[in-house]
């Protein structure tokens, strides 16, 4: 109980910037709570070997933590992810196959969450370690796709659910063993096969969803083990997750159907009109009298300032800003970056005030009457075409309405497209300007001139 009310407690910290940090460890102290009575309330032969596990895995966990930077904050996550999912999953595969080598079936209480265990938790962690690899760079962040892929997903999940029915109700015509084994490898397939054809710029919703099917896998385990702690941790990540993959869906303006069984980030050839215009470049000295002269300036940051990791020199900059009486805010897109809440976290990490921060139903508002606008590596979740082309991808998607401002700076390395594969119609609107380069030199020499303008 006591392990409980930490956990629920801690998301409800978690709610909002300000109080993120104290929620997170109040959660963690709840996992101490749970892992310290766990084993204080069960007969355990090998303590040694137990408590070598915990030492290298707080050593591990601590390490990581620190060690990681925030740009690879979302590779992390979906490691982590990965791991409970897969932890779930063999825990539940032991469970059944140390009961199967005693007698010839399952018992009802423990083969229908332990099937389930297996199938939900074999495919967060393998698609976990497929969106891994994909923000890592270790495979292409593209789409991959091929003929019939919802097909062969949809065949490889039933056959899954059909080995775990019958192992369920007990079919001899199969070894019960060689079905658990069977489904496990099955799901873990799916579970690739599944991530896939995510692109980069979906990726915050399938983290979001898999995040959910390791709380369900981790809440099926607790009813395998017994484990009350287990439901109730299992039962408020699947549920705050499967709320939040609603929410990114929503913001990506798409149907669970199609985190689920679509293509995601697929573009087919043609797809959305060419932009037709004359682009604008800029020079930092430009842009600083700009910035000096405005009353009000929103910063739209994305993936680039990640990629770039200038998050520190924006903070110098908006506070250069606010020095000379400018109102300076954040307008921040759902499911800009690569995880939900991945511009929060890397402006959390520069010492951005949290009330600079708004959402985009609390920026849009004010963008027509924002005088400059600086876009930092922010590519699809600003393009127009979302509101004006029937023939977009990302037609319907709610956008930032950054055109509406009187000005708008995009900084940006090159044309070349962001993660949705089409082009921009923003970057030739009369009233942009492309300040090219590296992010973060970028906005360091923004700063150097603004500090000169009289």
């Amino acid at each position: 109980m006591a392990a409980a009310a930490l956990f629920v407690g801690g998301i409800m910290l978690l709610r909002s910037p300000a109080t993120a940090r104290r929620g997170n460890l109040l959660a963690a102290l709840g996992m101490l709570v749970a892992l310290v009575f766990t084993v204080l309330a069960t007969t355990l032969h090998h303590t040694g070997l137990l408590a070598g596990a915990f030492v290298a895995g707080a050593l591990a966990g601590t390490l990581v933590a620190r060690r990681v930077r925030m740009t690879a904050m979302p590779q992390l996550v979906a490691l982590f992810n990965g791991m409970g999912g897969g932890a779930a999953a063999l825990v539940a595969l032991d469970e059944a196959l140390r009961l199967l080598h005693a007698a010839p079936t399952l018992p009802p209480e423990t083969a229908v969450p332990g099937m389930l265990t297996l199938i939900i938790g074999s495919i967060s962690f393998a698609g976990s370690l497929v969106a891994f690899a994909k923000l890592q760079e270790l495979v292409t962040g593209r789409p991959i796709v091929y003929p019939g892929q919802s097909v062969v997903n949809a065949v490889l999940l039933a056959v899954a659910v059909a080995a775990g029915i019958a192992v369920v109700a007990g079919v001899r015509a199969v070894a019960p063993a060689d079905l658990v084994v069977g489904l496990t490898l099955l799901a873990a397939t799916l579970g690739v096969l599944f991530v896939l054809p995510v692109g980069g710029a979906d990726m915050p919703v399938i983290i979001s969803l898999l995040n959910s099917l390791t709380g369900l896998a981790a809440a099926a385990t607790g009813f395998v083990l017994a484990n009350d702690v287990l439901i109730v941790a299992g039962a408020l990540v699947g549920a705050s997750g499967t709320i939040l993959t609603m929410l990114m869906s929503r913001a990506m303006n798409r149907s669970i159907a199609s985190v689920l069984f679509g293509a995601f980030g697929r573009v087919a050839a043609g797809a959305g009109q060419a932009a037709q215009g004359t682009v604008r470049p800029t020079t930092p000295d430009e842009v600083a009298v700009l910035l000096a002269y405005a009353h009000e300036v929103v910063v739209v940051p994305g993936y680039g300032l990640a990629v770039a990791r200038a998050q520190q020199e924006v903070k110098d900059l908006c506070d250069a800003l606010v020095a000379r009486g400018v109102d300076v805010r954040f307008g921040i897109h759902p499911v800009a970056g690569r995880m939900p809440g991945h511009m929060n976290v890397l402006l959390a990490e520069a010492s951005v005030p949290y009330d600079r921060l708004y959402e985009m139903d609390q920026i849009n508002p004010e963008f027509a009457r924002t005088d400059v606008v600086l876009v930092i590596g922010a590519n699809d979740v600003t393009n127009p075409a979302a509101r004006t082309d029937p023939t977009s991808p990302i037609y319907g998607m709610p956008i930032l309405d950054v055109d509406r401002a009187k000005t708008v700076v995009v900084l940006k390395r090159s044309m070349a497209p962001g993660f949705a594969g089409i082009d921009n119609p923003l970057f030739v609107e009369d009233n942009t300007r492309m300040l090219f380069g590296d992010a973060r030199a970028s906005v360091a020499s923004l700063l150097r001139e603004l500090r000169e303008v009289a």
